[in-house]
C-alpha cells in the first residue's frame, strides 16, 4: 500500500480561500450512515452480494492498480469523448492523442487505476496493453455527426466483444430524464446482467438530460435529481457510479414551480435534515443515493480551462470528504501536454492518499 501523503501547501494553495470551507466542514449526514471507500472494501461489501468470483476478480484488478492501489479509491482516465463530442474537438489542442495508444500511455504514467474508452481504442492496442492496466469498455455513445444533432445514448458494441478483448468492465450511459431513457434503462439493464455472467464488472455514467431541467440555475446538476439518478443506477447493478458533481438543489421544486406540473417525488427533509447548499453535503447525499457507499460513486466536475488544477483538486477534496470513491478525469488532462496530464492526475491521488484530507 502506497504511504499516505500530508496535505501539501500546493493543495492548500489551489483551494485558495475555500480551503478551511472545504477541509474543515463537518457533513450533516454522520459518516458513521455510511459504508466508506477502504483497503477492504470489497471483502465488506461485495462478497455478501450477488456478484461472482470472477466480477470479484475484476473489481479487484481495477481496485488494485496504479498509485491508489489497494486503498480502496481510484482515478480512471475516460476518453470516449472522440464520438461524444468529435475528434477534432476533442483531440486539435493535443493531436498525439488521434493515436489510440497514447491514451492508454497517459493512463499508465498517469498512475490510473483504469482507462475507460470505446471499443476501436481498446481493440487496437490490446494484445499490448489488456494485461497491464485495467481495460473498461465504453458500450454506447451519443453521436454527434447527424443533421440536426441528437442527443441519444445508443450501443455502439456488445458486451461479447468487449469481452474478448481483455476488458474488466463495461461502461455505459444513460440520459435519466430524456424521451429515450425507457429504452436505454432497459439495454443498460440487459448489458450489465450479461457483463456479470462473463464475470466482468459494471460502471454506469448517470447522467441527467432534459430542457426542462434548465430554469433559473442548471438542475442538470442539481443533488436531488442526480441523487434520484444514482438510485436507478444501482438498481440495475452498476459496481461503480459516475455522477457529475452537484452545483445546486432543488431540482424537484423547481421543474414543478416552472412549469406548473407536478414532477416527480421527493420530502422536505431531503432539503432540511439530509442536504445544505454546502458542496459536501451535496455530493454525500449523491453518495447516500449508491446505498449509502456500498456502490462507489467517482465524481467529475467543472469545464476544462486554465484552472484545471483547481478545479480537479477541488473536486477531489468534496468527493473524498463526502464519502465518494474517486474521481474520473478526461478534458483535463488530454488537453494538455502529456506531462501536464500526468502531472494533474499525480495532483488529484495525492488528495485521496493524504490521511490529512479526512472524511467529513
Amino acid at each position: 500500500m502506497v504511504a499516505s501523503l500530508p496535505v501539501t501547501d500546493s493543495i492548500e494553495a489551489l483551494l485558495g480561500d475555500e480551503a478551511d470551507y472545504l477541509l474543515s466542514y463537518r457533513a450533516k449526514v454522520p459518516r458513521d450512515l455510511l459504508h466508506l471507500p477502504s483497503p477492504d472494501h470489497l471483502d465488506r461489501v461485495f462478497v455478501q452480494s450477488d456478484r461472482s468470483p470472477r466480477v470479484l476478480r475484476s473489481l479487484q484488478q481495477i481496485y488494485s492498480t496504479g498509485r491508489l492501489a489497494n486503498t480502496g479509491y481510484v482515478s480512471i482516465l475516460p476518453v470516449d469523448q472522440g464520438v461524444e463530442h468529435s475528434a477534432g474537438a476533442s483531440f486539435a489542442p493535443n493531436p498525439i492523442y488521434f493515436d489510440s495508444e497514447n491514451i492508454i500511455k497517459l493512463a499508465i504514467e498517469g498512475g490510473c487505476n483504469a482507462v475507460a474508452t470505446t471499443l476501436g481504442v481498446l481493440g487496437s492496442v490490446a494484445r499490448k496493453y489488456a494485461h497491464k492496466i485495467p481495460f473498461i469498455a465504453k458500450i454506447n455513445h451519443n453521436e454527434l455527426l447527424s443533421f440536426p444533432n441528437q442527443f441519444d445514448q445508443i450501443l455502439f458494441a456488445s458486451v461479447e466483444q468487449a469481452w474478448n478483448l481483455g476488458a474488466v468492465a463495461v461502461g455505459a450511459t444513460i440520459y435519466f430524464g430524456s424521451p429515450e431513457s425507457g429504452r436505454q434503462i432497459q439495454e443498460i439493464s440487459g448489458a450489465f446482467a450479461r457483463a456479470h455472467e462473463l464475470g466482468m464488472a459494471t460502471i454506469l455514467w448517470c447522467y441527467l438530460r432534459n430542457d426542462v431541467f434548465k430554469q433559473d440555475q442548471d438542475y442538470h446538476l442539481a443533488a436531488d435529481l442526480t441523487g434520484q439518478a444514482n438510485h436507478l443506477g444501482v438498481t440495475i447493478e452498476a459496481d461503480i457510479i459516475k455522477q457529475k458533481l452537484p452545483e445546486v438543489n432543488g431540482g424537484y421544486k423547481a421543474i414543478a414551480k416552472a412549469t406548473g406540473q407536478s414532477y416527480g417525488k421527493t420530502s422536505d427533509r431531503v432539503y432540511s435534515e439530509l442536504t445544505s447548499d454546502h458542496p459536501i453535503d451535496l455530493t454525500r447525499y449523491q453518495v447516500l443515493n449508491c446505498y449509502a457507499g456500498r456502490i462507489g460513486l467517482i465524481n467529475s466536475g467543472g469545464a476544462s480551462g486554465k484552472n484545471d488544477f483547481a478545479e480537479a483538486i477541488r473536486t477531489a477534496v468534496i468527493n473524498k470528504r463526502a464519502g465518494g470513491c474517486g474521481l474520473i478525469s478526461g478534458r483535463k488532462t488530454f488537453q494538455r501536454s502529456f506531462e501536464e496530464g500526468v502531472k494533474l492526475f499525480h495532483k488529484i491521488q495525492d488528495v485521496y492518499l493524504s490521511h490529512e484530507v479526512s472524511i467529513a
